[in-house]
């Protein structure tokens, strides 16, 4: 199925990491160092082999446009990691950052006007984009480099009809838990392995007199969100990726004992008022209180626990360390038994409109572990499941536990769910049904109204 042409959720997501006000050290790939201000060479091209791209020919001169949604500030730090790439070619590259991306992508394309490259952050705009018969199948180089550092879970989600067109780029986890470590260390509380552990700790909690979860979900147009990965995580923990591909795309229904069963599951914390909403009221309280706020009754203890993505690193103040020894932390949300570790998150994937050897350049470079490795110095909140990457360049212990997560090798990953189904559920009736749910409306109802929803 075809996801939504534009993500409120995304544009929301964007802007809390813009918030956060995140400064990127630029650090210099080749032993130099420079200011990190915008526009200056944080790598130098004697740092990296440039033999990969003499095989497209006598490049110099030539430019290469991409179109993205990362604006400023997180602009910078991808203009600077191009650098080498434009050193070893002589090619200059075309930076363009629209809030308007995704959308305007789409006219673009369809108009005959599109960029060379594009970053897409959704398989469902990916195949959207496929369809307007504009984008063209990746070169033998790049799909070569997906191969080799990529699982082929990534590979899938930029493949369309069996063709490759698009190679991953940046990802995010959003199967974490985020807690504080010295709450834990003062209850005795273990990090679960399982979701009977998990389900055991929050009972112990409760036990011990403590609420273990807070939640919120309000986020403008984008209200009820979170709950959608909620049911996400769950659907993919208790009935397995081939299952949860099959309810994405609607070869089961939405209200089929499957997607029924993990709403509850999700109810059982989420709608449980021994459970939440710690630090903000009552289970109603969820619907009210931002998603932005839902984890920071951590920080004073009126919570224990805050199902939250990666990115959530940016909501937490400035003066408060985001560590295993800091003031919070995350851990992994634990799959139905230990030897599984199904892993729900999103990403982006460079799609290309040319065919022209500068282009083809350009996309075998961000496809290298080469690229992701100096990308990655480029400062925190940016992670890949690149198997070339070095975890040791990434600057954040969120970022590398992220890292760790994605490049696990018993992990199986799976693409956010409601981005990938069609407008009229993933950003319309799932979100509004969900908080409906959150406020009081049951279970079958609930799923009933969005199986009614999906376009016929």
């Amino acid at each position: 199925m075809f996801g939504q042409p534009t993500s409120p959720r995304s544009r929301v997501v964007l802007a809390s990491t813009l918030s956060a006000g995140l400064i990127f050290s630029v650090a210099a790939c080749g032993g130099s160092k420079d200011s990190g201000s915008s526009g200056s060479s944080g790598a130098s091209a004697s740092a990296i082999d440039c033999a990969p791209y003499t095989k497209f020919g006598d490049l110099k001169g030539k430019t290469v446009s991409i179109y993205t949604g990362i604006v400023t500030p997180e602009d910078t730090p991808h203009i600077n990691s191009y650098k080498p790439f434009e050193q070893c070619t002589g090619v200059t590259v075309k930076y363009d950052g629209d809030k308007s991306f995704e959308t305007q992508i789409l006219v673009r394309a369809k108009a005959g006007n599109p960029p060379d490259l594009a970053i897409v952050p959704q398989p469902g705009l990916l195949k959207q984009l496929v369809a307007t018969g504009k984008a063209v199948a990746a070169p033998p180089e790049t799909e070569a480099n997906v191969d080799k550092f990529w699982s082929k879970d990534w590979k899938a989600y930029g493949t369309v009809d069996g063709k490759f067109y698009a190679a991953p780029l940046g990802a995010s986890v959003k199967s974490l838990v985020w807690y504080s470590p010295a709450d834990f260390k003062e209850g005795n509380y273990q990090i679960p392995t399982t979701l009977d552990e998990l389900k055991a700790l929050s009972d112990k909690m409760v036990a011990d007199k403590k609420m273990p979860w807070c939640a919120g979900i309000a986020s403008g147009d984008a209200t009820g969100w979170p709950v959608t990965d909620w049911m996400e995580d769950f659907m993919l923990r208790l009935y397995g990726p081939e299952t949860y591909d099959k309810w994405v795309n609607h070869q089961i229904p939405f209200n089929g004992p499957e997607s029924t069963a993990a709403l509850d599951a999700v109810g059982a914390y989420l709608k449980n008022p021994a459970y939440v909403n710690g630090g903000l009221g009552d289970v109603k309280s969820i619907a009210s209180t931002t998603f932005q706020d839902g984890g920071l009754p951590i920080l004073d203890g009126t919570c224990m626990m805050h199902r939250q993505a990666s990115f959530y690193a940016a909501n937490w103040p400035k003066d408060k360390k985001v560590a295993q020894d800091g003031d919070v932390f995350a851990f992994y949300l634990p799959g139905k038994d230990a030897s599984t570790k199904p892993v729900l998150g999103g990403g982006e994937f460079v799609l290309s409109f040319a065919d022209r050897p500068e282009v083809k350049a350009f996309q075998t470079y961000l496809s290298s572990d080469t690229w992701a490795n100096i990308k990655a110095k480029q400062g925190s909140g940016w992670v890949s499941a690149n198997k070339g990457l070095d975890q040791a360049n990434l600057t954040s212990p969120i970022d590398k536990l992220a890292a760790s997560i994605l490049s696990d090798p018993k992990a199986t990953f799976r693409f956010d769910g409601s981005d990938q189904m069609p407008a009229a559920v993933g950003s319309d009736s799932f979100w509004k049904q969900a908080t409906a749910w959150i406020t009081g409306q049951d279970t079958k109802t609930t799923v009933d109204n969005i199986e009614k929803s999906w376009p016929k």
